[in-house]
């Protein structure tokens, strides 16, 4: 088995060079035994709801992993295709020891894998997220195969839409949305199985190109980050003269929108569109936002009378820090929105109707919200290849030391009129460069600024 599938959140890799059905007894043993550590239970007592993407590999996967857990005594409800929206309000909403969703996220079609969660004793209307570096480091200390119990678990097929349906609802004040013309793009993956549905309960015209589920990806690369990804959106929002467009990522819990214009939107300008409908329902409530958000975040929540919650970058960290601060949702540039009455779980349905919800009340284009959001002019974050990044964190911290804000991830430095993050990549010899300033020529020339420092040896 080949470690560097296991990844910070989630297990990912080729399929079936990296990860195959040989794989998985291990894997899903390894599991069982972490599941019953954490909640002191014995594994032929614990009940676990699964669940798959649309991609080739994932049925074959999932039930590999199935009969290994019904081998050990497990009760299995099995909930068949599902986004990764819909399997954290399964876990959640059902009350489940765990759950174990066949997914490899936004990667290429080429590959498979899985993401892991268990209920949390601490905080019963929590879920948590189990790392797949942790799940390895377990599986290296266990001798297998592991003794299973004489009597075999239980499957059950099961059905979430309907009240998934009304629990993403209880986010909105329905008779507040207005008709809109909105496309959104499920790109052949899970969402085009639950928007429909919620388009069948909200009034204006929806178009969803790319919504038959299709594990090649035909239409478009699974990420919407990528280069090219939203172009067909964009085209599409254009000619249908539409409000806006909404774009997924294959297992849909990530959402990014377009405007009017065509134009693409930033994740933490809509973190902004959220939090304001968040905050209008929830007053002085905490927000938690990474820290590479652009200080518009912070600025502007704390204008609106909430409580700005910065955090390290990654959706664990943030549902993590929403809950230990008290927090009613987070989000990220990522495009990972989280909230407190979801379970601390990400949802890209309840984000997009609070989108909705937070337009019909204003009444302006969403290009017009935008522009008021952008105090800042940004970047993309840059990423360099270095041989070292230790040493080269050390000419960054070595210059700028009369400036840094803090190392919680990476290297935060605050100027006057510009600030930046530098962070290793979590799985790649990368250095990650995040830049804003108060104008374009300062933002460009500190850009090429910090990169030449780099990249001079």
């Amino acid at each position: 088995m080949q470690d560097q599938i296991f990844k910070a959140y989630d297990i990912r890799g080729i399929y079936p060079s990296e990860i195959s059905e040989v794989d998985v007894p291990q894997i899903a043993q390894a599991y069982l035994v972490l599941l019953s550590e954490k909640l002191s239970k014995p594994i032929k007592d614990l009940k676990i709801a699964v669940g798959r993407d649309a991609r080739l590999s994932s049925p074959l996967l999932l039930e590999k992993a199935i009969e290994t857990f019904l081998q050990f005594g497990v009760t299995v409800d099995d909930y068949g295709p599902m986004s990764s929206n819909d399997y954290y309000f399964v876990v959640g909403n059902y009350k489940y020891d765990g759950g174990l969703m066949a997914t490899a996220s936004h990667n290429p079609p080429e590959y498979g894998g899985f993401k892991m969660a268990f209920a949390n004793n601490q905080h019963p209307d929590s879920i948590d997220f189990l790392a797949g570096r942790e799940l390895y480091a377990k599986l290296k200390t266990l001798s297998f195969p592991l003794e299973a119990p004489a009597k075999a678990g239980t499957r059950t097929s099961k059905d979430y839409i309907q009240e998934h349906l009304q629990h993403i609802f209880n986010f909105v004040e329905l008779e507040k949305i207005t008709a809109k013309n909105i496309v959104v793009d499920s790109g052949n993956g899970m969402t085009a199985v639950m928007i429909p549905e919620i388009f069948k309960k909200l009034p204006g015209k929806m178009t969803n190109i790319f919504d038959e589920l299709d594990g090649t990806f035909p239409n478009r690369p699974p990420n919407p980050l990528t280069p090219g990804a939203p172009d067909k959106l964009i085209a599409k929002v254009r000619e249908e003269k539409a409000d806006l467009g909404v774009i997924y990522d294959i297992d849909g819990d990530r959402m990014f929108l377009v405007d009017e214009k065509g134009n693409f939107i930033r994740g933490d300008m809509i973190l902004l569109l959220l939090a304001k409908a968040m905050l209008a329902k929830n007053p002085g409530a905490g927000v938690a936002y990474n820290l590479i958000c652009s200080h518009a975040v912070p600025e502007l929540i704390t204008k609106w009378g909430g409580r700005p919650l910065r955090s390290e970058v990654g959706y664990m960290n943030l549902s993590r820090h929403m809950r230990e601060e008290g927090g009613v949702m987070s989000g990220e540039v990522s495009a990972h929105f989280a909230f407190r009455d979801n379970f601390y779980a990400d949802s890209g349905y309840i984000a997009l109707l609070l989108v909705l919800q937070t337009l019909s009340e204003d009444g302006r284009p969403l290009s017009e919200l935008i522009k008021e959001y952008s105090l800042y002019h940004r970047a993309d974050e840059y990423n360099l290849k270095v041989a070292d990044v230790a040493s080269e964190l050390d000419k960054i911290r070595n210059k700028y030391h009369d400036n840094i804000r803090d190392e919680i991830d990476g290297i935060t430095a605050e100027f006057g009129d510009w600030w930046f993050n530098v962070r290793a990549s979590n799985t790649e010899p990368l250095l990650r460069i995040t830049v804003e300033a108060k104008t374009k020529a300062m933002l460009d020339d500190k850009q090429k600024e910090l990169v030449e420092l780099v990249q001079n040896q």
